[in-house]
């Protein structure tokens, strides 16, 4: 099992949807891309499958996709 180092993102304000995560970072072209790889079951939060679009994240939780892990956090 490959151990998957840990990149913090800075959120401004919480919650924030989770395909607005991946569009924002750049780990997709589009919004619409982010809505597909999350459709296929391809991003993880918390260590579980994530398939709703507009799941609510907040600081602390762990997105996993393409291999990435990041960890949100909320800007002070």
């Amino acid at each position: 099992m490959t151990i998957l180092a840990t990149k913090d993102i800075e959120i401004n304000a919480e919650p924030i949807a989770l395909y607005q995560i991946l569009k924002f970072e750049a780990l997709v072209s589009s919004g619409g891309e982010a809505k597909s790889v999350i459709d296929e079951g391809r991003v993880m939060v918390n260590g579980e499958v994530e398939t709703r679009r507009r799941k609510k994240i907040m600081s602390g939780d762990i997105v996993e996709f393409a291999g990435e892990r990041f960890r949100v956090i909320l800007q002070e």
